[in-house]
């Protein structure tokens, strides 16, 4: 919905474009409403409150792969499972860098990049409800199977919630967690400024940049995960990670120093 929002009636134009047909409805197509071309972009408010809907969708996606992964593989799979779940988000995110920054060069390229979202998220989620199964045909594990046989089912939300916070351990890793995504997300938010005090000014350098941000972070996700799965080692390698970022995030908010300025050095700490 939110996908449909910000493209609104701006595919049609695309599709006449599509079909080599568009001059011949030109009049047509430029049909204005209220001061505003109909089969064009909506009004910004309307584009705003379709990306919160997308925004609003993203935490689904996040919670989704741990259950995935307790419901679906095996307790030595489940750590490269869930990154490689949760980490794929990013490379829809690292498309966009390289497919939005080509395309999205003015109202039409944008009118373009909005429409082909529309239809490629449409299109992936009647995939996805064709092809949905709710659980695998054989218990991945011996606590899943157990699990089956007792009929057991989750509580109910409030209940998860307290129980988690009541653990002991499990408030510091849920900061660590936060404060990892909140790095990531400002990062790739603002990657051109980012790339532009670091001496990088040239726009699809500045593309290519972030889609290697991204890429490395489904990468470093799945290469860790299957670390931690081998060995166990879930609370070293996690400090290991908030001390190389600690380390290499200083290059990115450097701009009065040589350092700061040094492209080859920002690309490798991005």
């Amino acid at each position: 919905v939110g996908c449909w929002l910000r493209s609104g009636l701006g595919i049609v134009p695309v599709f006449f474009d599509l079909l080599g047909i568009r001059e011949d409805y030109a009049s047509f197509m430029d049909t204005q409403v209220f001061g505003m071309r109909l089969f064009g972009l909506p009004p910004y408010p309307v584009i705003v409150i379709g990306t919160l809907l997308v925004g609003m969708a993203q935490p689904f996606f996040q919670c989704t792969p741990p259950l995935l992964s307790a419901q679906w593989f095996a307790s030595d799979e489940r750590a490269t499972s869930s990154a490689v779940a949760l980490n794929f988000n990013q490379v829809g995110i690292a498309a966009a860098f390289v497919v939005g920054g080509t395309m999205a060069d003015g109202y039409e390229g944008l009118n373009r990049y909005f429409a082909l979202i529309a239809v490629l998220s449409t299109m992936a989620s009647i995939g996805t409800f064709c092809q949905f199964q709710n659980l695998p045909p054989i218990p991945p594990s011996a606590s899943e199977l157990e699990k089956m046989q007792k009929c057991h089912r989750e509580p109910p939300f409030y209940v998860s919630v307290r129980t988690f916070f009541s653990t002991p351990g499990f408030s510091r890793p849920l900061a660590a967690f936060i404060c990892s995504i909140a790095i990531t997300n400002v990062v790739g938010a603002f990657i051109n400024e980012v790339m532009e005090r670091g001496g990088v000014n040239n726009r699809r350098a500045i593309a290519w940049a972030g889609c290697g941000f991204e890429i490395a972070i489904v990468l470093g996700g799945i290469l860790l995960g299957k670390y931690v799965d081998r060995t166990k080692e879930y609370k070293r390698v996690t400090l290991a990670c908030i001390a190389l970022s600690l380390v290499l995030v200083l290059p990115l908010g450097l701009t009065e120093h040589k350092l700061g300025k040094e492209p080859a050095l920002l690309v490798v700490s991005l």
